[in-house]
């Protein structure tokens, strides 16, 4: 009898993407997912229109085009402080899902345990499932979003093989601190563990928080697999441009995976975020920050006043917020009722916990001043304790 496989069974639509239908049923106001629906750079737009104009559109290496992986290589030097040999140490990807995708198929084997850090980017814990591997749960808790030094060294077991940082983080804003990488930086030297971290979010910090890359402390170089892209940056995430950046011991298998999986991330995109990473001056970065700061602060300050308060993010540009007064005895049962009520839509806060999250909604302020300004005027009319 025709069936599906045995992994498919098991496998369920993303919460993000159900509530951007739900969303779009409604014609509400899209909160839920990552979408970033900001203008691009102009010299990001211009490169990749500059590229198709003069052919470039067929496959690239696998690794990705020359050019970028050196501006890669010198962008990983200057904001990262880590040094990334653009010939051997630095893939290209179709996007930094594929980089982890890749990741994973390179360095971790079925029944390879894999510490997670929760709340988590449910990418990441499904990728693992995917490939049969056991993520291990570190929950940490807000409104700081801490985590306990002692569980953490628990955790680590004989069938351990790696830890996951994403920082700042998806969903909690969560920026790791230099002295808690260091610590996570110990316990991976010590018990020889792969480090894999997915810092896409890489520039949007506040609060003075400052962005420290793992593969930059001591003795990590060698053991971190560094992932991040261009998607959130520039605006872009439909683009599909990421990577990979490691040593060149795992480089090479990465690169053989996203080769098997997804050829080459698309050719003019790759041209068009080199002339991003050649012509934006460091002042767009900072206005980037200082402009999703007064997103940030928009949200929050409207999420409080209506009684759903939120846990501040350090960074990334999500916000996770206590729904417990909103009806509803789980928390897509809260975001169903916010979407109804309201107009606005968010994503389920269970989607990112093995357990728990109930009472928790994840807001999005990637959007147009506009849309943001229209959606916080749509929870401000609502009056949550008296629902």
């Amino acid at each position: 009898m025709l069936s599906l496989s045995r992994k498919a069974a098991g496998i369920a639509q993303s919460e993000i993407r159900i509530m951007s239908v739900e969303c779009d049923r409604v014609q509400g106001i899209n909160l839920a997912q990552g979408i970033c629906d900001t203008e691009l750079p102009e010299p990001v737009l211009r490169g990749a229109v500059d590229a198709i104009r003069s052919r470039q559109n067929s496959y690239t290496r696998l690794d990705g085009v020359t050019i970028l992986r050196r501006a890669i290589s010198r962008k990983m030097r200057e904001y990262n402080h880590v040094e990334a040999d653009p010939e051997g140490e630095i893939v290209v990807t179709a996007g930094s899902t594929a980089a982890f995708y890749s990741a994973c198929m390179a360095l971790l084997n079925p029944g390879d345990e894999v510490i997670v850090f929760e709340p988590y980017y449910g990418y990441h814990v499904n990728t693992l499932r995917a490939l049969d591997c056991v993520p291990v749960y570190l929950t940490m808790h807000p409104p700081e979003w801490i985590f306990s030094r002692e569980h953490l060294e628990r955790a680590i077991t004989a069938k351990t093989r790696a830890v996951i940082i994403n920082s700042p983080a998806n969903p909690s804003g969560k920026v790791f601190s230099r002295e808690e990488l260091e610590f996570i930086a110990e316990l991976a030297i010590r018990n020889d563990l792969f480090v894999i971290t997915d810092e896409i979010y890489e520039y949007f910090l506040y609060d003075e928080n400052e962005h420290i890359s793992p593969a930059s402390l001591p003795g990590m170089a060698e053991r971190t697999i560094t992932i991040s892209g261009f998607s959130k940056t520039y605006s872009i995430t439909g683009w599909r441009v990421g990577y990979a950046v490691c040593d060149a011991r795992w480089a090479h298998s990465i690169g053989y995976f996203h080769d098997l999986a997804y050829i080459c991330a698309p050719s003019p995109f790759q041209h068009g975020v080199t002339a991003g990473l050649g012509e934006l001056t460091p002042d767009f970065y900072r206005d980037l920050a200082t402009e999703y700061r007064a997103k940030r602060d928009l949200l929050c300050t409207t999420l409080e006043q209506i009684g759903l308060a939120p846990s501040w993010p350090q960074g990334s540009y999500y916000v996770l917020a206590d729904a417990s007064p909103l009806p509803g005895t789980s928390s897509k049962e809260k975001a169903m009722h916010l979407l109804g009520q309201a107009g606005v839509a968010s994503v389920p806060g269970e989607a990112f916990f093995s357990e728990g999250g109930r009472s928790l909604l994840r807001f999005c302020f990637a959007k147009t001043d506009s849309d943001l300004q229209e959606a916080c005027r749509r929870l401000s009319r609502m009056q949550v304790a008296a629902i």
